[in-house]
């Protein structure tokens, strides 16, 4: 059985991920929709000493430990993943080892090959307005510096990864929602022909 294709969506907070995967959500019925954000968001609820540590770091606009992002990912896909399902991720990898242990988890699943690993690439300043715009609980100013500082100290590494192994897709995400769409599924078309 071919495996379907998987999504990986990486860029600043504010970027559109989000958006961008809700509506390929509609658009392709076979996705299992993974955001790290709301996991850790979810754990940070929780009264257990994790769960109060996770909120003092989302509320200082910070990220867990690397090993936990990966392990709460890892877990979630393990028990949830189908094989008629593609994984589209969003907010994740955010650290070079946890693209590199998402290429080994992939690869154990064998669906390296049928992924996209998509950069919605917008300005440090453009995040900034965005995200002000937004005002999700965790947007505050401090929150929002945190992000963006880590984007430049972390995320860049991932993108930089992808770059040189040959797999980074950039896409323009100053455009419009519905534009920003159209290149991603261009993107997705022209693989499939």
């Amino acid at each position: 059985m071919t495996k379907p294709f998987n999504v990986i969506l990486v860029g600043r907070s504010g970027s559109g991920k989000g958006t961008q995967a809700e509506i390929l959500m509609k658009k392709f019925s076979h996705f299992y929709y993974l955001v790290t954000g709301d996991l850790f968001r979810a754990l940070s609820k929780e009264e257990s000493d994790t769960g109060k540590r996770i909120k003092k770091i989302l509320d200082e606009g910070g990220l867990p430990i690397d090993d936990l992002a990966t392990t709460m990912w890892m877990h979630n896909l393990a028990y949830n993943l189908n094989e008629d399902q593609g994984l589209l991720a969003d907010g994740f990898p955010r650290r070079l080892p946890e693209a590199k242990s998402l290429d080994a988890f992939l690869g154990f699943l064998e669906r390296l090959d049928g992924s996209f690993f998509i950069l919605i690439d917008i300005s440090s300043d453009e995040a900034y307005r965005r995200l002000k715009a937004r005002g999700r609980f965790d947007d505050n100013d401090e929150a929002i510096k945190g992000r963006m500082d880590y984007y430049e100290e972390r995320v860049v590494e991932v993108v930089e990864y992808y770059k040189k192994t040959d797999r980074l897709i950039t896409i323009n995400g100053e455009q419009s929602i519905e534009d920003v769409h159209k290149d991603i599924m261009e993107v997705l078309k022209n693989d499939k022909d």
